[in-house]
């Protein structure tokens, strides 16, 4: 006798409106490899399906984030438990999920790249990188003029990822749209994925206009006035 057809679970029902979001975020997944801040498996990156019950779209662990294919993402719960597809959930969903509920951050965007890993180590004891005087700081939400500066906040890395989660949550309201962990890269999130975007690429300039400020500094001093 031939065995009974059980009914497909809810969460396993196709989900027509999640296929744009799913595009949008492999898109800006290509995008960032492409830009050399997510080499190998590095870098995650999710953005908010609905708040009420909160579900994020985002890339599965262990994968390459430049080749994942729209139907290859996962749906995690506001645990971070997968309630849809196949892949595993990375360790660093619990500081994606903190930053969306303290910041109510529509994506965030974490990256590997070089700038932001040397940095994120020269500024952990100070516990904060000073970005300064530069146009580009306007690209960041709530910013109107050059002549400012910004404190983007730095965090010793830890594998324990919900204590470090905890150690972040105070540091996320004033945070320029980003933080830095210590030798791991910077997340960067915004009430939207294309905002998050914006974010992640001036923080990423402001990085990599910064460590190379240094590097003049220390082969080429400034003239005397």
């Amino acid at each position: 006798m031939m065995g009974s057809v059980l009914p497909p679970r809810v969460d396993d029902a196709p989900q027509p409106a999640i296929a744009p979001a799913a595009r949008a975020l492999t898109e800006a997944m290509a995008a960032i490899y492409g830009r050399g801040w997510c080499d190998g498996t590095g870098g995650n990156f999710s953005c908010v399906l609905q708040q009420e019950p909160l579900r994020l779209l985002m890339a599965p662990s262990g994968v390459h984030k430049g080749a994942v294919a729209p139907e290859a993402l996962i749906e995690v719960d506001g645990q971070g438990t997968v309630v849809r597809g196949s892949g595993k959930a990375s360790a660093e969903t619990a500081l994606h999920l903190a930053i969306v509920k303290q910041c109510q951050a529509g994506a965030v965007l974490h990256t590997h790249s070089q700038a932001g890993t040397l940095l994120s180590q020269w500024g952990l004891a100070q516990g904060h990188l000073e970005l300064r005087d530069l146009e580009m700081l306007k690209g960041l939400s709530g910013i109107t003029t050059h002549a400012c500066s910004v404190q983007l906040p730095v965090l010793a890395n830890d594998q324990n990822l919900q204590r470090l989660s905890s150690l972040a949550a105070p540091l996320l309201p004033q945070a320029p749209q980003g933080l830095l962990i210590a030798g791991h890269g910077l997340y960067a999130w915004g009430d939207t994925l294309p905002n998050a975007m914006r974010h992640l690429e001036i923080l990423e300039f402001l990085l990599e206009q910064h460590w190379r400020q240094l590097l003049l500094r220390a082969v080429a001093p400034p003239p005397c006035t």
